[in-house]
């Protein structure tokens, strides 16, 4: 009688562990032979009179509105009114390129920002940062 082997049961999963140890071979032959290159940006050390000039940064312009009285600040200097805030601070604004920086109390009124906001864009201020604080 002629009989045929038995086969081997046939399994669908595939075996990875060669594949991964050829990658992490790889892997490690890539990071040895790769030539990190070193950067460097050349430093120009600014002589006397440069020096001078940058250190003629424009200062920020810090505006404080707050609840309570005086509601209005400028750069510490308080003000009671809108008119004396006003009065001061036009002059202040000629510099169009000044960083302007206005704080607002949470409990403020609206109004007063308002104001000062159309205040900025009727002297053409673009420069504006507008601090907000996060809720608790």
């Amino acid at each position: 009688m002629i009989r045929s082997q038995q086969q081997a049961p046939i399994t669908t999963q595939l075996e990875l562990t060669p594949l991964i140890d050829i990658v992490f071979i790889v892997v490690v032959f890539l990071l040895l032979t790769a030539n990190a290159r070193l950067l460097s940006l050349p430093v120009d050390i600014p002589t006397t009179d440069q020096a001078e000039q940058a250190s003629q940064i424009p200062q920020s312009l810090t505006l404080t509105l707050q609840s309570h009285a005086p509601m209005f600040a400028i750069n510490q200097q308080t003000y009671e009114t809108w008119p004396q805030f006003e009065q001061a601070l036009t002059p202040m604004l000629e510099d169009k390129e000044q960083a302007v920086t206005i704080a607002a109390d949470r409990q403020a009124d609206v109004e007063p920002l308002l104001k000062l906001l159309a205040l900025l864009n009727q002297q053409q201020i673009t420069n504006t940062q507008i601090l907000m604080e996060q809720q608790p």
